[in-house]
């Protein structure tokens, strides 16, 4: 590969994800890091998608529903860790996008570093939305990227003062925005009262505070007959998303004493069209709450469940969000308070435009380099040998980042071989989410008798 700086070609970019959410952050940033800023022309970029397989891989159903992030569904492949890594050693990637959980970061930071590239790729990575838990663990899992990036200036001073605390090097992390983030600005329109409650996999985790939720919204349906009130979901039973649903709310809703009332409606889709009719955006704590603020439409975030971290609604302390839905039957709309706005990512005065202008000249200053160093990772087979192996192993990389042996599979010979390993694969999946959302409970209920 010539240097970076004598390149005529176009720029080569991969996008890794894991699900369907992140895919969607990672498609969109390689879109907003390769875009050029103010007059500048955005050079000729090929951007290939890749999702790595695993119990959350989106279906096409889930990958048509994110909207439009520049690549055609068409073009987007499914491939193991080991897949990954051979089709950058082959391909000669110019920018890899890791949308990835942080122990999957992790692994493909060592498996890049393995491959010894004469000309590696520059490698960003970052969060999907709210940081509220593992902070520690997820950051330096991500540690080792060449850009770590940040949604928010909240975000990017809690990750430095992380690496600088561990004694590792800071200077990869930097601040931009949600890539996601758009839409016109909220227009009360005559006649339409919509209430938008944005469902979230794992948070409230039980079944009775899933319920009770549910519960709630369809009394506030019934309370207001004439307000149009939607359950946005992400996902129908037996797909995953960026996290385990065991109890979806379809199922629940099945459940519930009675008719659902008329104005009561699930819909699923894009986030960003279901916002564009939203007069009240409610949830627990799901990053849909950022989307909504952005474009100023009133936003509530529930506390009837506590403020708690392990339901993620602590990250809007001082947000002026917090409110139950006792306050939303009574007609209380929460305001946002600016100072806690302005240090979020979420941009709605206008500054969104620029939020990724610090992100793109630093990828841009890394293309331009003829070498690039080695990656390096803070967690080493010398600095956590009791942890990094087995993050590897999941990945089936050795500790030193190379293929455990057996891991490459051989090429297929035909499209019968190949349909018949798909097929496999795809009773796997099926199998597996089977599992997790129908055994798991019960021996779960069992284990508790």
């Amino acid at each position: 590969m010539p240097p970076r700086t004598e390149k005529t070609t176009a720029l080569r970019v991969a996008v890794l994800a894991d699900s369907d959410t992140r895919w969607k952050w990672g498609a969109l940033t390689a879109r907003r890091l390769t875009t050029g800023a103010g007059d500048a022309p955005a050079p000729r970029t090929e951007i290939s998608g890749l999702l790595l397989r695993g119990r959350a891989t989106p279906t096409p159903r889930q990958l048509a529903e994110v909207g439009d992030v520049g690549i055609d569904t068409d073009r987007v492949r499914e491939v193991t860790a080991v897949e990954f890594l051979d089709t950058v050693r082959d391909e000669g990637y110019d920018l890899v996008v890791l949308a990835l959980v942080g122990g999957a970061v992790q692994a493909m930071l060592h498996g890049l570093a393995a491959l010894r590239l004469p000309a590696r790729p520059v490698v960003v990575t970052g969060y999907v939305g709210v940081v509220y838990e593992k902070l520690a663990d997820g950051l330096l899992l991500r540690h080792g990227a060449d850009v770590v990036l940040a949604n928010s200036r909240h975000d990017a001073d809690r990750f430095r003062a992380v690496y600088e605390g561990v004694g590792a090097d800071a200077s990869a992390v930097t601040e931009a925005a949600l890539p996601f983030l758009g839409g016109a600005p909220h227009r009360p329109e005559p006649g339409r009262d919509t209430v938008v409650f944005a469902a979230q996999p794992s948070v409230p985790a039980s079944r009775a505070d899933r319920t009770y939720l549910l519960r709630r919204l369809v009394e506030h349906a019934r309370l207001h007959p004439r307000r149009e009130v939607l359950l946005k979901l992400r996902s129908k039973p037996g797909e995953h998303t960026t996290h385990i649903e065991e109890l979806p709310y379809q199922r629940l809703a099945e459940r519930l004493p009675g008719a659902l009332p008329p104005n009561f409606r699930l819909v699923y889709g894009h986030m960003g069209e279901v916002l564009d009719r939203t007069d009240l955006l409610v949830t627990v704590s799901s990053t849909a709450a950022l989307e909504s603020l952005h474009r100023r439409i009133p936003t509530a975030v529930l506390t009837d469940l506590g403020v708690r971290e392990a339901l993620g609604n602590h990250h809007f302390v001082g947000s002026g969000l917090l409110t139950s839905w006792d306050h939303l039957d009574g007609g209380a709309h929460p305001e946002p308070d600016a100072a806690w706005l302005a240090g979020q990512g979420v941009a709605a005065d206008g500054t969104y435009a620029t939020a990724y202008d610090t992100a793109r000249a630093r990828v841009t200053a890394l293309l331009a380099r003829d070498q690039l160093p080695d990656l390096a990772p803070y967690y080493t087979p010398a600095t956590a040998p009791g942890y990094l192996p087995g993050i590897l192993a999941r990945h089936h990389l050795a500790p030193d980042g190379r293929p455990l042996p057996g891991a490459t599979a051989p090429k297929e010979t035909g499209r019968v071989r190949g349909a018949v390993r798909e097929a496999v694969r795809d009773a796997a999946r099926g199998a597996y989410r089977q599992g997790v959302q129908r055994v798991a409970p019960v021996i779960r209920r069992m284990g508790e008798l």
